[in-house]
């Protein structure tokens, strides 16, 4: 045997030892069956938290939490999470903050985890709190999440605005925003990265494309946050827009904060995209108005079967049985007298069973009478396929339609199996566990479950155990003199794991 030869077989030892045989093995022929992929805990998740308000009198609470239970490799240790100011960057103006933002001085992280299962809260009510970026690794990334929730009791926007802290991406849609006079609402462009982005912001109404003055190329340094009003985008007001956010380079978080002058506020998350038909979980029982929003921003018309899964089955609104969008415009509609006393879940499906164009879609809810109602908004979301999680719920918070956590659980199609664990206290308590059948077609309410002798706050996990897609919705609610204030955050999966191939020693692409 020549040196070549020995020189290859060590060099294929030292790899296998290294690696664990981790080169793929590939298949002898075409037929053969595809190398098969074991789910492995993801060791790195980033998140983007918006600057919470501009008022005075707002208290916000971050509560940050991973979820126990998923499979860990050796090598992911203890694992840290935690967030760290951004900088704050106005469109077209200076920054404000130290230099590098964050890096400047060195701050100590926003709620850092320990453990995973336990939540950890932070309050503040500070005026002009920064947005916050940061990541988790280790063991306490898969499923990490941090809940953002700000009371304000007065003035513009009043009312209970929460989301939960978004993974940063490049394309975001926002269906239900607007520029109307009565109406302030800000998109936040946050880059979590240490290199610039740049982005474009795209507004479409009943008629397409929105004129604007501005909007296109806006950088967003290093580590900085920009907010921008979106009437300053239109040469007219629009009461029902879709915001379109396309970053051109690098990558963003995006939330849009509405704030109204007589219905309150909230954020409004980015809607899911799909041909497929949309779900929007977590219509509360109580709701006194409901408008749905509906954009097709592809190159065909969409056709869409409008129903709502309540409690005991799907039912079709009367007079909204069906929906036409034409390609690249906006469709708005009130249902009136939507749910009936009952929570439910909208759902929007192809009117042809071979499917139909992708569409997006989000619905502003309303509670409450007169001047005494409260706006909160509610995006189709993505379902769970294995796990998600939302924190923040109130374990002192008292039972009742005003007050309280509520989990919204649809399983459109086909019937499913969940177990739902409501977390140990962030100031102590046991977790608590229970499993749900969901029935197809409706949704199940679920007022209930908190972790026994809890206290502070906790999250609430829905693990899926078996059945087709399920799709979640969490509502915090408070009575704040006598307006029936609250939030609504969806469930999507939280991607805790990824696939990874199968993988075996082969030799030959070293010989080759």
């Amino acid at each position: 045997m020549n040196r070549t030869a020995y020189s290859l077989i060590g060099v294929a030892t030292a790899l296998a030892a290294v690696t664990g045989l981790a080169s793929l093995t590939v298949p002898s022929d075409d037929s053969a069956a595809p190398a098969s992929a074991a789910r492995l805990p993801v060791e790195r998740s980033t998140l983007v938290c918006p600057q919470p308000t501009s008022s005075e009198i707002g208290e916000t609470t971050y509560t940050a939490f991973t979820p126990e239970g998923a499979a860990e490799r050796e090598s992911a240790g203890k694992g840290t999470a935690g967030l760290l100011p951004a900088a704050s960057t106005l469109e077209g103006g200076g920054q404000q903050g130290g230099k590098d933002g964050a890096k400047a001085e060195k701050p100590e992280p926003v709620a850092p985890l320990k453990e995973p299962g336990t939540p950890v809260v932070v309050e503040t009510d500070r005026t002009g709190s920064p947005a916050l970026t940061g990541s988790a690794d280790g063991r306490l990334a898969p499923g990490w999440t941090v809940q953002q929730t700000t009371l304000v009791t007065a003035g513009t926007g009043r009312g209970l605005l929460g989301l939960s802290c978004t993974v940063p991406d490049t394309e975001f849609w926002f269906p239900g925003a607007s520029t109307a006079d009565d109406r302030h609402d800000y998109i936040h462009l946050t880059n979590p990265d240490d290199s610039p982005a740049v982005v474009d912001l795209e507004l479409y109404g009943k008629d397409g494309s929105v004129r604007t003055d501005s909007g296109q190329g806006i950088n967003v340094p290093a580590r900085s946050t920009v907010p921008v009003l979106l009437s300053t985008l239109s040469r007219e007001p629009v009461t029902n827009v879709v915001l379109h956010v396309v970053a051109r380079s690098g990558r963003i978080g995006a939330q849009v904060q509405s704030l109204d002058d007589k219905l309150g506020g909230d954020w409004l998350p980015a809607s899911a995209r799909s041909r497929d038909g949309l779900v929007l979980p977590g219509i509360p029982a109580d709701a006194t108005g409901v408008r749905l929003v509906v954009f097709a921003p592809g190159e065909e018309d969409a056709d869409l079967k409008v129903q709502l899964a309540t409690p005991t089955g799907t039912i079709t609104p009367a007079g909204q049985e069906t929906l036409h969008v034409r390609s690249g415009t906006t469709v708005a509609v009130d249902l009136d007298d939507l749910t009936r006393g009952e929570a439910g879940s909208l759902l929007l499906s192809p009117a042809e069973k071979d499917g139909g164009a992708p569409v997006v879609a989000a619905a502003r809810v309303l509670r409450g009478k007169g001047d005494r109602q409260e706006m909160a908004f509610v995006p189709a979301t993505a379902p769970i396929q294995e796990r998600a999680s939302a924190a923040g719920s109130d374990a002192a918070a008292a039972k009742g339609k005003d007050a309280g956590t509520v989990l919204s659980l649809a399983a459109p199609g086909k019937a499913a199996k969940v177990r739902v664990t409501a977390s140990a206290g962030s100031a102590g308590g046991e977790p608590v566990s229970r499993t749900y059948t969901l029935k197809a077609g409706t949704t199940t309410a679920v007022d209930d479950l908190r972790p026994e002798g809890g206290e502070g706050r906790y999250a609430l996990t829905v693990e899926r155990l078996s059945g087709g897609p399920v799709y979640a919705a969490r509502t915090l609610g408070v009575s704040e003199d006598g307006i029936p204030m609250f939030t609504v955050q969806t469930l999507p999966d939280d991607r805790g794991t990824v696939a990874v191939p199968e993988a075996g020693q082969d030799l030959s692409v070293l010989l080759d």
